[in-house]
């Protein structure tokens, strides 16, 4: 169980027999009142966001999630629903598959690429997400050159990466470079390669 101001981002919390991934959470004492811990919740079974308010008197109870290793194969649009499944196999055996719906997988789907092996997040036995780490490493495959004299006030450009994501970068990254991408944010880290 954890108590109201234990409740932080990437922790797993079970509300109603449903897991939640804590991405927002914030304690704070409203005028002579006791503190709360607002948080923003996504569903790790719907994929659905809701903002839940925790107060000092509350015991949550921590979600029992074990991880296992998988591996991205593809990505392809369902028949029926019209939305992206992502398709990952355990270990070894390509045999082995699943697929996770668009909304298991969140908006991290836009740093997987194909081969990448990533952490499943298992609740009753069932994989029911994966994880990134907060860091990852993709390569540049489209770059517009660096305008000269364009280098006023940190000035960016936007590069697509290998796994389809789009961002901004310096004007330095080339295409053929592997940038570091932080996974929470979408935003550019380092380039590790050139």
């Amino acid at each position: 169980m954890l108590n109201y101001n234990e409740v932080r981002e990437r922790k797993y919390i079970v509300i109603g027999d449903e897991p939640y991934e804590v991405l927002e959470s914030h304690v704070f004492r409203k005028q002579q009142r006791k503190p709360v811990n607002q948080t923003k919740l996504r569903s790790l079974i719907t994929g659905s966001i809701r903002a839940e308010t925790f107060h000092s008197a509350d015991t949550i109870k921590e979600a029992d999630i074990s991880k296992g290793k998988v591996t991205f194969l593809y990505k392809k649009q369902d028949r029926q629903s019209g939305k992206m499944e992502y398709f990952f196999f355990h270990g070894k055996n390509r045999g082995d598959r699943f697929s996770l719906s668009i909304d298991q997988i969140g908006d991290q789907e836009k740093f997987i690429k194909e081969g990448q092996v990533l952490d499943s997040l298992i609740f009753n036995d069932e994989v029911i997400g994966v994880s990134l780490p907060l860091k990852v490493e993709l390569k540049v495959v489209e770059a517009s050159p660096a305008v000269k004299g364009n280098t006023a006030n940190n000035a960016n450009k936007q590069v697509t990466l290998e796994s389809g994501a789009i961002i901004n970068v310096p004007l330095f990254i080339k295409e053929g470079d592997v940038v570091s991408v932080k996974v929470s944010t979408g935003e550019y880290s380092e380039r590790v390669s050139n």
